[in-house]
């Protein structure tokens, strides 16, 4: 098996068994988002594991829809920031693994508190923009739900972004058609995000976001596009649950645990790879 897909079944496993050991958590989007997470980490970005805020000289995520926390830490634990037996501690009092990612919990990797959706990508801009100011050429990913976009402060960012021509930002839309209320389509339908974005000036790309293969290769893509005048957005589709058969493409499982049952099931389709915590 392909090293990323490895670490991404593992990495799978930590989010059911976090998820589980609270009864509290998201698994959905998690287990959707974990081939694009694994990807960025372990292959794509330049970054240290040693951890300064300011992020000089290296790339720098933001993660805008936190809710998505237990696949953020498994993937920061298993690079090495932090120890990947604190994933137990997920959601516990006085965890600096908390629900949603927190700043003042001092927690390695995490640069803002995320959480309250529809701030990530006005963050993400600020963090290209002091890049350029600080004459870094490295680049800043962010990460954004498709539920997500129905919040204007989006839009506004996206006008921003693209008149300022901050070519050195790739953000992410994790475009899984689910969100906590139901389907997309039915809650507030979000058109075709690819026309959207091309339509505000940006450089768009899409990706098929459980294929690691894919992953990979559009975000080299992405990189090499950076640098001509435009903020790039990649139109990621996913299916929520991806891994565990029974939480595929179901909205029930944006934000519900598994029973000591369903849990078992979950392991059972993730064989462990590379050592449980």
């Amino acid at each position: 098996m392909h090293p990323l897909k490895d670490i991404a079944t593992q990495v799978r496993r930590d989010i059911v068994r976090m998820v589980h050991g609270v009864q509290s958590g998201h698994p959905g989007g998690s287990l959707g988002c974990t081939d694009f997470l694994t990807a960025l980490y372990f292959k794509v970005m330049k970054h240290d594991p040693a951890f300064h805020m300011d992020g000089k000289g290296e790339d720098i995520f933001i993660l805008s829809n936190g809710h998505i926390s237990p696949v953020f830490y498994a993937v920061l634990a298993r690079s090495g920031y932090f120890p990947v037996q604190e994933l137990a501690s997920f959601r516990k009092i006085n965890s600096r693994l908390q629900g949603h990612p927190a700043t003042h919990e001092h927690l390695p990797g995490v640069r803002i508190a995320s959480g309250s959706l529809g701030q990530g990508m006005s963050v993400a801009i600020g963090a290209a923009l002091a890049k350029r100011l600080n004459q870094d050429d490295r680049l800043v990913f962010s990460l954004h739900g498709d539920g997500e976009l129905q919040e204007g402060q989006i839009w506004e960012a996206v006008m921003f972004a693209a008149h300022h021509k901050v070519d050195n930002l790739v953000a992410t839309i994790d475009w899984n058609g689910q969100q906590i209320d139901g389907p997309t389509d039915k809650v507030i339908s979000l058109g075709n995000l690819t026309e959207k974005f091309a339509a505000f000036g940006w450089e768009t790309l899409d990706m098929q976001g459980n294929d690691m293969d894919d992953v990979v290769a559009v975000l080299e893509k992405a990189k090499n596009l950076t640098g001509k005048g435009k903020p790039i957005a990649i139109l990621m589709h996913t299916k929520m649950g991806k891994g565990v058969d029974f939480m595929e493409n179901d909205h029930n499982w944006h934000g519900i645990a598994p029973n000591d049952e369903q849990l078992a099931k979950a392991l059972a389709q993730l064989p462990e790879t590379i050592g449980d915590y």
